[in-house]
């Protein structure tokens, strides 16, 4: 304790610590070390600074606040409930418990107040900076001179663990580069970690790594000095150049005789007998567990009308800028509610026929362009692969300090960073982010998009050269089982496009879908672009999987296939029917959109009767005999690549259309 402290800020300090740690307790289960280290810092940043409303956690221009030490999570969910959002103390007291809004770790769309899942390290780190930049350039677009409706900070709490993290490191100098002063961010510097004390792996220099990064860095010496605490952040509030790092000196588990400063308080309960001391040694009642009193639950209760007032205010302001600029308004209103804008689709080209086609990956760019004239929430970039990608924006420049406004990100070589910040981008509100990499670094990006993912986020990952077809780079280049790994992950969309229009219907899909993010898996090389009037309308790319091409009686075959493999089952059938053997090509972009499908569509594209069938695809057959039953043949790779020129590659693999007529005959002579 600090003497210098007022006795009602520890009161309500110390009501933080025991709600933690009688909830963790109770459970059984958690991590009570954090909360009891870190509460002071919280307890200061949030009746303090922070500006929230708990009774409209929404409120566009609220401060974020991100617990990236996820496993603390009791920690936000005593402020939460202290300071008015709706949690009750029974949910505090389920903490852990099936169907509670107190889940291990946070997560989003859970608990009101909880402004992004946490819980894997670092990954809040980079979700905060996500969220400074969505401000950064909201701010930068939208507000005038005296009117200022996007003015807001987003601050953090983040552990050893955090500053480990490889993703952390990314984040962290794409932050300090592009000079996000409204980025403060409170480092839990305790020395310990599961295993014991941090200086057992990690003894580099912290705070001049951040300086390096071109953060502001700060020092508190004593975790428990709420004037320090105070005192530095209101310092860092004021450095509007520098993204902010203050590193507070805590003792984990702080207060347990037993406990303090040593591993074991980090990720088991007290257990009743050091919980019971533990009260003693900081004058706690032992009873009755979860003890609130009166004089702290009304400090903390005075956020509600402070909020109340803050975002009245906005409000009121927000007002005074829809009678001054109401086009500039009515855009902002319709970009936090995630509104498109009429017509926003109405500049995507119709690809004509054209046997020589382009790649994929080129249409992507030039429909990415239509859309982005008349959807100016839609932003992003490339993890340092824009030219290759095609997701540059045309007659927009680079989104850098002096030119905030501008939707063009450069995120460098950082896939993992990139798609996390992403996730933050579109938690803020009023943006609708893309990331572009190859599809083979979506090995770098899935812990992000996973997250993406759990929380149902409108996200877009341009995910190129998605195939041996990137050729010559070899093996380390070309994705195998990433399309089978992808496709396995809840709530993700996997798009594969077949020529120019499907994938301007991928686009089309990408924007529209708000309840999970999308993969647009595209090409390096060139596709024909197919006459529709003689093949399935694009479309119907929208229900995962049509007919391409139907033969005039029931089929004797059924081939499937997707992206640039839709030509070799063409060419396939072609050969096929010359042999007077009718096969029915089916274009397959994705399959969870087709297993949405009612019952009576997907029969109708794949008819139970019709047993012999063929599926091709430049990837892991993984999954495809769902799809071609257990007598049929998926031709596929499963195993890696090599470096060679694109057609010898898929000759000497096999992925041809000549695979596709051996197999379909070797089913029938079988």
């Amino acid at each position: 304790m600090n003497p210098q402290n007022n006795p009602l800020d520890e009161l309500c300090i110390n009501t933080m610590r025991f709600l933690s740690v009688d909830a963790v307790q109770q459970a059984n289960s958690g991590h009570p070390g954090l909360p009891m280290g870190a509460a002071p810092m919280a307890y200061v940043l949030w009746t303090k600074f922070l500006r929230h409303s708990p009774r409209n956690p929404g409120w566009p221009d609220r401060d974020r606040f991100v617990l990236s030490a996820g496993h603390g999570s009791m920690l936000l969910y005593s402020l939460l409930h202290l300071t008015g959002y709706d949690l009750s103390l029974d949910e505090i007291k389920d903490f852990r418990q099936w169907g509670s809004k107190t889940p291990g770790h946070p997560e989003y769309g859970d608990t009101p107040g909880v402004e992004t899942t946490t819980g894997p390290l670092g990954q809040g780190f980079a979700t905060g900076v996500g969220m400074a930049i969505a401000e950064r350039h909201l701010a930068a677009k939208y507000n005038k001179h005296g009117h200022d409706i996007v003015n807001h900070f987003t601050y953090s709490i983040v552990s050893d663990g955090d500053l480990m993290e490889g993703i952390s490191h990314e984040a962290a100098s794409l932050a300090g580069h592009l000079e996000l002063g409204k980025l403060i961010y409170l480092y839990d510097d305790n020395h310990i970690s599961i295993e014991g004390k941090t200086d057992i792996a990690f003894t580099e220099n912290r705070l001049q790594r951040f300086e390096a990064y071109g953060w502001h860095v700060q020092q508190v010496a004593d975790g428990n000095d709420l004037a320090a605490i105070a005192n530095a952040l209101e310092s860092a509030q004021n450095e509007t150049g520098r993204p902010s790092l203050i590193a507070v000196r805590t003792s984990i588990g702080f207060g347990s005789p037993n406990r303090q400063d040593t591993a074991k308080a980090h990720g088991e309960p007290l257990g009743d007998e050091e919980r019971k001391l533990t009260k003693e040694n900081l004058g706690w009642p032992l009873e009755p567990t979860f003890h609130i009193p009166e004089e702290a639950l009304a400090q903390f209760r005075k956020s509600v009308d402070k909020g109340l007032e803050s975002e009245q205010s906005w409000t009121s302001a927000f007002r005074n800028y829809l009678d001054e600029y109401p086009e500039e308004g009515a855009c902002f209103e319709k970009q936090l509610k995630g509104e498109l804008p009429a017509g926003w689709d109405s500049d995507i080209p119709v690809f004509p026929a054209d046997p020589k086609g382009k790649a994929t990956r080129v249409t992507s760019g030039v429909v990415l362009n239509a859309i982005a004239k008349n959807v100016p929430a839609l932003m992003g970039g490339s993890a340092d692969l824009a030219p290759s990608n095609k997701t540059l924006i045309d007659n927009e420049e680079s989104f850098q300090p002096d030119s905030y406004d501008q939707r063009n990100i450069h995120f460098g070589v950082r896939e993992f960073g990139m798609t996390a910040v992403l996730n933050g981008m579109a938690l803020h509100g009023g943006l609708i982010p893309y990331g572009g990499t190859f599809l083979i670094f979506s090995d770098y990006m899935r812990p992000a998009i996973r997250l993406a993912c759990l929380m149902k986020q409108h996200v877009i990952y341009v995910l190129t050269h998605d195939s041996i077809g990137l050729g010559e780079d070899g093996p380390t280049h070309q994705p195998i089982e990433h399309l089978a790994s992808l496709r396995a992950m809840p709530n993700l969309t996997v798009l594969r496009p077949a020529d120019a229009n499907e994938t301007a219907e991928a686009w089309k899909y990408a924007l529209k879908s708000n309840r999970g993010p999308t993969v647009l898996a595209l090409t390096r090389q060139s596709l024909p672009t197919l006459d529709r009037t003689e093949f399935g309308p694009a479309e119907l790319l929208q229900r995962g999987a049509y007919v391409l091409k139907d033969v005039d009686s029931t089929p004797d075959a059924l081939i499937l296939a997707s992206g640039s493999e839709v030509k070799l089952a063409l060419e396939a059938s072609e050969t096929l029917a010359q042999d007077g053997i009718a096969a029915r090509v089916i274009s397959v972009p994705s399959w969870k959109l087709f297993e949405a499908q009612t019952q009576e569509y997907r029969d109708s594209v794949l008819p139970e009767n019709v047993t012999l069938r063929v599926a091709i695809e430049a990837g892991s057959t993984q999954g495809w005999h769902k799809y071609v039953g257990m007598n049929g043949k998926v031709i596929g790779l499963d195993h890696f690549g090599a470096s060679a020129p694109i057609n010898d590659l898929f000759t000497n693999f096999g992925i041809t259309a000549a695979s596709v007529v051996q197999a379909v005959q070797g089913l029938i002579n079988r």
